[in-house]
Parts: C-alpha cells; structure tokens; sequence
C-alpha cells in the first residue's frame, strides 16, 4: 500500500488568454481587447479579400461560387459586381433574423467594404491577354484570397454575412458544417451559371484549395484574445467540439 501522502491542489495558473476562435457575442466582441491590432487586420484582411475576388474576375478562368452568382447577377441587373455583392450581402443578412444570429463590426465591414474593394480592383486591373499570364493572376488571387480571408476571421469581430448563414443553418438544422456549407454553395453556384457567370477551372481549383490554404494561414492571423473575450471563446470552443461529435455521420 502506498503511504505517499495526497498533495494539495495546485494553484490555478492566470489565464493567458485564447488563440482559438470563438462564436462571440457582438459585446464579447469589443470586450476581448487588442482592438488596436485587431480593426486594422480586420481591414487589411477585407481588403485583401476583395483584391483577390476583382483577380479573379479578370484572370477569367473561373470564378469562386458566390462570385459566379454576384457576376450572373450583375449581367442581369447592370449593376457593378461590387454593388451586386453588397446588396447581396445585406439580404442574406436579413436571414440572420430568423436564426437570431447576431452581426458583429466585422460582419457589417464585410457587408459594405469587399463590394468597394472589389471595383476598385476590377477598375485598375485589365485582363491579360494570355492563358498563362490569367492563371497566373488566378494563383496570385487565390493566395491574396486566402491571406486575407485568414486576416479577418482571424480579427474575431464577426462572421462574414455568409459564413453567418452557413454557421446559422448549421445550428438550427442539427446537419454537419460541411453539409451546410456545400449545399448553400451548391445552390449559389448552379444559379450564378444559369444567370451567365463565369465557370471553369478556377472555381474547380477554389474549392479544393481554398479550405487548406485558409487552414494553413489561420494559426498566423488568430489574434489571443484577453479576459472576458478569452472566456467566451473557450466555451464556444468546448461547444463547437461536441456539436462535432453529434454532427458526425451526417
């Protein structure tokens, strides 16, 4: 029998805040400290993003899902593509409604911001005239794409309007993140085609690149997040592992 006397608990180590990302409440949000890095990447980030989708748009070998619906759209309406995607933007937001979600500074910014972004882009850039130097303004595109993709979900102010749709639906339904998000490209998808936006190999090349190439960036850009912020976001990381454990199989 051992007679190693019990030790007493250990004294809880001072929270060093988060890296993970977290579901924050719009408070939480502004709560979670480190505005001062955080608003400016959220820009840079958004900035990026839409310079990536205005590459796309004149690389013309293909264009991401909701970039194929916002160019069909826009053939329709006459509209700029920036204007489509803003207007866009805020209907998709109207569906937050229902699901009560919340948007945060970051959701409204990318509301409003990749819209003018993405004409400005599309004004100072001209298509080139060869394939190769096109697929070369795509690579280019897909990699600006997944930096600043990585710059503002890494911000922690807000989900895109939809990625918010995306999350939404996966809450309310009970079915898989990757379910959800593929049927809601999908539909996007297969409707901007009908309207006339541009398909090819480049909306090939996004889907099965984007995802690792975000994955790969975010580590970088995920901002630690302090106090209260740190808190929230270890719940809803806890929260986010076991709705995976009862998505699994859908």
């Amino acid at each position: 029998m051992s007679t190693r006397q019990p030790q007493p608990d250990a004294p809880a180590r001072p929270s060093r805040g988060s890296r993970q990302l977290a579901n924050l409440t719009p408070l939480g949000q502004l709560r979670a400290g480190k505005l001062g890095r955080r608003l400016p990447q959220l820009f840079i980030g958004l900035t990026l993003y839409g310079a990536a989708m205005g590459l796309f748009v004149r690389a013309n070998v293909g264009l991401e899902p909701w970039g194929v619906f916002h160019q069909g759209a826009s053939l329709h309406t006459g509209w700029s593509m920036g204007t489509v995607t803003i207007v866009v933007s805020f209907i998709v937001l109207l569906l937050w409604i229902p699901m009560r979600q919340w948007p945060g500074l970051g959701t409204v910014a990318n509301a409003v911001w990749l819209g003018f972004v993405l004409d400005a882009t599309m004004a100072l850039v001209s298509e080139p005239n060869s394939i190769v130097a096109r697929s070369a303004l795509f690579a280019v595109g897909l990699l600006v794409n997944a930096i600043g993709g990585a710059m503002y979900i890494g911000s922690q102010l807000g989900p895109g309007p939809r990625d918010g749709l995306m999350t939404g639906l996966h809450r309310i339904t009970g079915l898989s993140v990757r379910l959800v998000r593929t049927s809601i490209e999908v539909v996007v998808l297969t409707s901007g085609w009908l309207l006339g936006g541009g398909v090819g190999v480049g909306t090939v090349l996004y889907a099965l690149l984007i995802g690792p190439l975000v994955q790969f960036f975010l580590p970088w850009f995920t901002v630690e997040l302090d106090g209260q912020g740190a808190e929230e976001a270890k719940a809803s990381a806890a929260a986010g592992e076991k709705n995976a454990t009862d998505s699994d199989g859908d």
